[in-house]
C-alpha cells in the first residue's frame, strides 16, 4: 500500500455507516412502539456508545496483533477453533442479512401477500409480479457489477449515496410527521414501556436483540482499516466516532418520526406502512419516493456487506492462498457462487425468515460484543487495558450473552404463540 492510495476518513466513514445502517433502520420505529420514546432513545444512544467502545477495543488489539481480518485477531487471542467459529458467525450473519435484503427488495417491488408492490401500483399486474424474476434482474443488473469490485474503497461513493438515501428517508418521515403534528392529527405517543400483558413483555424480549444488533459493523472494520491512508488506531477511532454519531442521529430520528407517523399501527418493518395513504397532499408520490429510495439504499448496502462475506469465505475455504485482491479469478468465482446461493436462499422465504430471527439473536451479538470483549480480556496484558475498560468488557460480555439467550427464548415463545 503506497501512502497516497488509501481512502480518506470520509470514504471510510461512509463505508462503515452503510454497514451499520442497512435494513435494521426499518425495525426501529416498531421498537419505539414497544419501549416507549424515552427508553427507546436512551437505548439507541447507550447501544451506540457501547458498540463504539467495542469497535475501538477491536481496532486496538487488531493493530497490536498485526491482524488483517476479524478472524486473525480472534485466533491470536483464543486460538484456531475460536477463529473458525467467528468466521462462521460472519458468514451466517452476512449471508443472512443479504438474503433478507433480497426478500425486502422483492416484497417492495413486486408485492407480498399483505401489501401491494410498487410495480403493481404503477403499472397494474404483469410479468413484474413474479418476485423471483424481479430479484433476479436486480441481482444481475445492479448487484453483480458492484459486488465484483475488489476493493472496499471503490464502494465509498455508492456508500455515500446510500447514506444520503437513508437521510432522505428520515427527512420525508420527519416532514410528514411534523405536518400531521402541526395539524393535530397524531395520537400521543407512548413514553414508557408497556408491562401490562404477557404479549407486551414478549415483545420487549424480541425487541432487545434488534437494539443490540443495530450497530454491528465489526466484520467490516478490518477491510476498511486496511485501506485507510496513513492508517493508525487513532485515525480509525475517529472514523468509528463519526460513524457512531451519524448513526445515532439517523436512528433516533427515524425511530421517532416513524413511530409518530404510524403510532400503534407501526409494523415491524416500517417500510410496509408506506403503501397506505399518509393523509397529506402528494401522499402517493412520497410513498413511492420512500420505498424506491429505500430499495436503492439496500442495493447500495448489499456490496458492502458482501465484501466481508466474500473475504471471510475466502479465508475459511482457501486458507493460506494469496489475498483475494491479487487473484481476480478467484474473487470473481467466489462472487458468482455467493450471489447464486444468496439468490436461492431468497426464494425459500418463510423458513428462512424464522431462521434469521435466531441467527440475529446469536451471530450479530457475538460479532459485535462477545468476540471483541473476549479478545480484550484475553489480550489485556498486551494492550494495557485500564480497570474501567476491563469492567466494560465484562459488562458487554454479560450483556451480550444475556441478550442472545433472551432473544432465542423470546423467539421460541413467539413461534409457539403463533402456532
Amino acid at each position: 500500500m503506497g501512502p497516497n492510495h488509501g481512502s480518506g476518513i470520509p470514504g471510510a466513514v461512509f463505508n462503515l455507516t452503510t454497514t451499520v445502517i442497512g435494513a435494521g433502520i426499518m425495525a426501529l420505529p416498531a421498537t419505539m412502539k414497544v419501549l416507549g420514546v424515552v427508553l427507546g432513545i436512551v437505548l439507541i444512544i447507550i447501544m451506540g456508545i457501547l458498540s463504539e467502545i467495542s469497535v475501538e477495543l477491536l481496532v486496538r488489539f487488531s493493530v497490536l496483533c498485526k491482524a488483517s481480518s476479524y478472524g486473525e485477531v480472534v485466533q491470536h487471542a483464543m486460538g484456531r477453533p475460536a477463529r473458525i467459529l467467528s468466521e462462521i458467525c460472519i458468514i451466517v450473519n452476512n449471508a443472512g442479512v443479504l438474503v433478507v435484503y433480497l426478500i425486502i427488495i422483492g416484497d417492495v417491488m413486486s408485492g407480498s401477500v399483505h401489501h401491494l408492490g410498487v410495480f403493481d401500483q404503477l403499472m397494474g399486474n404483469g410479468v413484474w409480479d413474479q418476485r423471483k424474476l424481479v430479484i433476479f434482474v436486480v441481482m444481475v443488473v445492479f448487484l453483480a457489477p458492484l459486488c465484483s469490485l475488489d476493493k472496499i474503497d471503490s464502494l465509498s461513493l455508492t456508500s455515500a449515496a446510500s447514506v444520503a438515501l437513508a437521510i432522505l428517508f428520515v427527512l420525508v418521515t420527519f416532514t410528514v410527521a411534523f405536518i400531521k403534528l402541526v395539524e393535530g392529527r397524531i395520537d400521543a405517543p407512548r413514553m414508557a414501556p408497556d408491562f401490562s400483558s404477557k404479549t407486551a413483555i414478549l415483545d420487549l424480549l424480541v425487541v432487545i436483540p434488534i437494539m443490540t444488533n443495530a450497530y454491528v459493523c465489526h466484520f467490516n472494520l478490518q477491510p476498511i482499516y486496511n485501506e485507510l491512508e496513513q492508517r493508525s488506531p487513532q485515525k480509525m477511532n475517529r472514523v468509528g466516532r463519526y460513524t457512531t454519531i451519524l448513526c445515532i442521529l439517523v436512528y433516533s430520528s427515524t425511530a421517532i418520526s416513524g413511530y409518530l407517523l404510524f403510532g400503534k399501527d407501526t409494523e415491524s418493518d416500517v417500510l410496509t406502512n408506506f403503501d397506505k395513504d399518509l393523509g397529506i397532499r402528494f401522499s402517493s408520490a412520497l410513498n413511492y419516493i420512500v420505498r424506491v429510495g429505500y430499495i436503492l439504499h439496500l442495493i447500495l448496502v448489499f456490496p458492502v456487506i458482501h465484501f466481508s462475506l466474500r473475504q471471510t469465505v475466502d479465508a475459511l475455504v482457501f486458507e493460506g492462498s494469496p489475498p483475494l485482491s491479487e487473484s481476480r479469478k478467484r474473487s470473481l468465482g467466489l462472487t458468482v457462487v455467493l450471489l447464486v446461493l444468496i439468490y436461492i436462499g431468497s426464494t425459500m422465504i418463510p423458513s428462512i425468515w424464522t431462521a434469521f430471527k435466531f441467527t440475529g439473536a446469536t451471530t450479530a451479538v457475538s460479532l459485535g460484543f462477545i468476540f471483541p470483549s473476549l479478545v480484550a480480556l484475553r489480550l489485556s496484558h498486551q494492550g494495557d487495558l485500564s480497570y474501567g475498560e476491563r469492567i466494560l468488557s465484562w459488562l458487554m460480555l454479560v450483556l451480550a450473552v444475556t441478550v442472545s439467550i433472551v432473544g432465542v427464548v423470546g423467539n421460541i415463545y413467539s413461534l409457539e404463540s403463533k402456532s
